[in-house]
């Protein structure tokens, strides 16, 4: 390929505004697929969790052809939590997209991953999505658009942006609103119109690895856009270590460049296209493949630091080995490792004993997500209470400050007002939209923490939550935690029917009757403050008497079930969530009840 033929675009977008629908159309555009092949819907989300999500959570690469341009297309998640993945895979775009939805406009994810994209000096292309909804002003969210990139500092040519409306899900893209098209082309020839080709330096081999694959035939794979110079299969290159700026001398076996979805294997690849070399040896991502003879590196991809951190450790309960295959601090330890590789925002510490670790992360999406990638593998660990990381700074002990955006019925704003100043946050702004509230506040992310299970049970699942870390502010104080105690189990045995029935005044359940349980197992919320022991497995005594009313019918409450982050977001400090490739179990720290006394004291 000529590199003035090619074109490298990212896709940015907050969740759900339509980003891998639009994928979709621009794959389909680009016949990538036989008449008689019907690839479905939402063809770049993968993942099974992705799909069962909704959202993006890796960042993928494809190309499509179109007149005789290619058009490498890569797909970036759109939530905060997941900021590793865009800030490495922006560094191998010219231009990018920006999808807008044409009723909510701009987002506080989206500023997130713009604010990135605008740093690296890329050149927008602006969508405004969903043009079919009703109530939509597509006019008003181009103004709203126009003063997000002023405030993020957009440069004169990057707020002298174009402007395509359309519908990703009917399949139409058209520079005017009102007039509706039949088709997506126009937006491709905008993307070949508007967005540069690549710009190629004068010098040495230089490629800056920013993703990795795996595959269990030919190993680890590097993937990045090549800067400068060229690459041929067979060179022997060196690797410029991220960090410690060491070089490391090693050959590429093979070469691949990206065609579709697949890749076609070449023999040179030059200045602007972005590749895959197999056959590197202990790479990571950050390092730059650069000349052997002359080896200059690159500037390294620069990472926002970890906000929470959790622990993880071996899963030592009765019930440990029962589900899953691997169970041992070993197989924990190695799986944490393989996943720092390509993980970037994660990071491992220690905590003086062999069978716990600390991880790092985002915040409890971004770790509940590794959690349930490890769970569906065979896994079985425990994790403890999501812990918010605090730094010195400047003698004063600070904490990580998020701007919380709440979008709620009116009729609600009052009691979610209410909760947020008690978790210690301040309101930035409030404005009505339609019969709806957006309300802004800056809050700890220690305040965050359960506060969206909380708005959905208020507004009846109405409320739409979202954050994203802002920076670090001085402590505000302690956050009142949850009131209600734990009903906790006295023996092990199976929970039965009767004992669940005569206890449903003492509070809420979390199991179903003949649920297998273990002493020091948590299965229900008290109706009160502190912790009560119960006994669920005492069946009712029989005699041989018959009286009116001894055979009342049962009628037990269903039970609240938990979502993996939901667990992680209800626990105290002494509790654990038990984590198994069947269940979610929660539990106390110290399972027998004369153990918890003695360390209360």
């Amino acid at each position: 390929m000529e590199v003035n033929k090619i074109r490298n675009i990212a896709i940015i977008a907050h969740v759900d505004h339509g980003k891998t629908t639009l994928v979709d159309k621009l794959l389909m555009a680009g016949k990538l697929f036989k008449d008689h092949e019907t690839p479905g819907e939402l063809i770049m989300d993968s993942n099974d969790l992705e799909r069962e999500r909704g959202i993006t959570i890796l960042a993928k690469n494809v190309s499509v052809r179109y007149k005789d341009y290619k058009i490498n297309v890569i797909d970036t998640p759109g939530h905060s939590d997941f900021g590793g993945e865009v800030e490495r895979v922006l560094n191998m775009a010219d231009g990018c997209l920006l999808l807008v939805d044409a009723f909510e406009g701009p987002m506080p994810q989206t500023r997130f991953v713009l604010q990135k994209a605008l740093q690296l000096g890329l050149k927008p292309i602006v969508v405004i999505n969903k043009v079919d909804k009703k109530n939509c002003t597509p006019d008003e969210v181009h103004e709203q658009v126009f003063d997000l990139m002023f405030q993020l500092d957009g440069t004169e040519e990057q707020l002298d942006f174009p402007t395509f409306y359309g519908s990703a899900k009917q399949g139409w893209m058209s520079t005017d609103w009102k007039t509706p098209t039949d088709s997506i082309t126009p937006l491709l020839d905008g993307i070949i119109q508007y967005i540069p080709a690549p710009a190629v330096e004068e010098g040495s081999t230089q490629m800056l690895i920013t993703s990795l694959e795996y595959s269990a035939y030919i190993g680890r794979v590097a993937i990045g856009r090549v800067h400068r110079g060229s690459i041929k299969t067979g060179q022997p290159i060196a690797l410029v270590k991220r960090e410690s700026r060491a070089i490391v001398k090693s050959r590429i076996k093979d070469l691949y460049v990206f065609e579709g979805f697949d890749k076609l294997k070449v023999e040179e690849v030059k200045a602007g296209e972005i590749c895959a070399l197999v056959g590197l040896e202990g790479f990571d991502i950050g390092d730059t493949v650069a000349d052997q003879e002359k080896p200059e590196g690159m500037k390294a991809i620069s990472i926002d630091e970890p906000t929470m951190s959790m622990l993880f450790t071996i899963n030592n309960s009765p019930f440990y080995g029962k589900e899953g295959k691997f169970v041992t601090s070993r197989h924990i330890k190695d799986r944490l490792e393989k996943e720092l590789e390509k993980n970037l925002a994660l990071r491992l510490g220690e905590t003086g004993s062999a069978d716990s670790f600390m991880v790092f992360g985002r915040g409890v999406l971004h770790l509940s997500v590794l959690i349930e990638t490890m769970r569906r593998e065979g896994y079985e660990l425990q994790i403890g209470q999501p812990q918010v990381i605090f730094k010195e700074i400047d003698g004063v002990k600070s904490e990580p400050m998020e701007e919380l955006t709440i979008d709620l019925p009116e009729t609600d704003a009052g009691k979610a007002i209410e909760t947020v100043s008690q978790r210690k946050g301040e309101m930035l702004n409030m404005e009505p939209k339609g019969d709806r509230m957006i309300l802004k506040f800056m809050i700890p992310s220690r305040g965050i923490i359960g506060l969206r299970n909380y708005l959905l049970n208020v507004t009846a699942g109405e409320a739409i939550v979202t954050h994203r870390f802002k920076e670090y502010q001085a402590f505000r104080g302690e956050i009142p935690g949850r009131i209600n105690g734990s009903l906790i189990v006295m023996e092990q045995g199976e929970a039965i029917a009767y004992s669940l029935h005569n206890l449903q005044d003492r509070g809420k359940f979390f199991i179903n009757e003949g649920e297998a349980v273990y002493e020091g197992q948590v299965i229900g919320e008290h109706s009160r403050s502190g912790d009560l022991v119960i006994n669920v497995t005492k069946t009712k005594k029989l005699t041989n008497m018959r009286a009116s009313g001894s055979d009342e019918k049962m009628r037990i409450a269903p039970p609240i079930i938990f979502s993996l982050e939901e667990a992680l977001e209800y626990i105290q400090s002494d509790e654990y969530v038990e984590v198994t490739p069947k269940s979610i179990r929660l539990r106390k720290i110290y399972l027998n009840e004369t153990d918890r006394k003695r360390n209360s004291k």
